[in-house]
């Protein structure tokens, strides 16, 4: 997988492409990424890339121009294009696990107070993370990029990820490791019984507990089997 993404602060991905698991990914040669800061496309003779809004307001909007002929010399007929704004669809773990299957992404970040309308033309997707604005697309865009990464083949095993919250459509069960007990809190028995059925199904109905605890909007489209319902009753008698 190739991603290139559009920012005027490259250097802000200097920490987030040289550590941990995208670094690892990076070196195994399974992702390229690259940064490019479209200010260098730009015409002007000051190498600006803002203007003030037509019809007046506070702030300066993005020009089409170096944003665009940047994107013109990266994209190409394999290439998806991202736009991180707070006006897109929220990302999540779906989201995450189609781009991953992408063999070319392009992620343009945004700054000041956002981009001429025309450039929306020539993006695929438009993303959000969340219901709140940054000061760029930065942020979100390493977001998304981990989240896309590390679900690579190789990137990390498969047993690592299988079980994340909104993997399956619920949150992930609770984990525990050593000691047994700390502090007068002990792992509960059926964890080192050796029963894998019994492991299994204790895991499922923690991640439904958890969920309708505190995420029931996700049991709105999840498919609840008979003993699912039947698990949810008792809690929902117990609140």
């Amino acid at each position: 997988m190739k991603i290139d993404i559009l920012s005027l602060f490259p250097e802000m991905f200097l920490g987030f492409l040289e550590t941990s698991i995208i670094k690892r990914t990076i070196d195994k040669g399974l992702v390229e990424v690259n940064v490019h800061n479209f200010r260098d496309f730009s015409l002007n003779k000051h190498q600006k890339v803002d203007d003030y809004p037509y019809g007046g307001g506070q702030g300066m909007v993005l020009t089409c121009q170096p944003i665009l002929d940047c994107l013109k010399s990266l994209t190409t007929p394999e290439s998806t294009i991202i736009l991180m704004s707070p006006q897109g669809v929220p990302f999540c773990q779906e989201l995450a696990s189609n781009f991953s299957l992408s063999k070319h992404l392009i992620i343009l970040c945004g700054h000041y107070e956002g981009f001429d309308e025309r450039i929306r033309d020539y993006v695929d997707v438009e993303i959000s993370i969340g219901d709140y604005v940054l000061t760029g697309g930065e942020l979100g865009s390493m977001v998304v990029s981990d989240a896309i990464i590390r679900l690579l083949d190789g990137a990390i095993k498969e047993d690592s990820h299988i079980d994340d919250s909104f993997s399956n459509g619920l949150l992930e069960c609770p984990q525990y490791t050593r000691p047994f007990e700390y502090d007068g809190n002990v792992v509960p028995d059926i964890l080192i019984s050796g029963h894998h059925a019994n492991i299994q199904q204790w895991r499922h109905q923690q991640s439904l507990k958890k969920t309708y605890l505190r995420r029931p909007d996700l049991l709105e489209n999840y498919p609840l089997t008979q003993e699912d319902k039947v698990f949810l009753e008792k809690i929902t008698k117990k609140d």
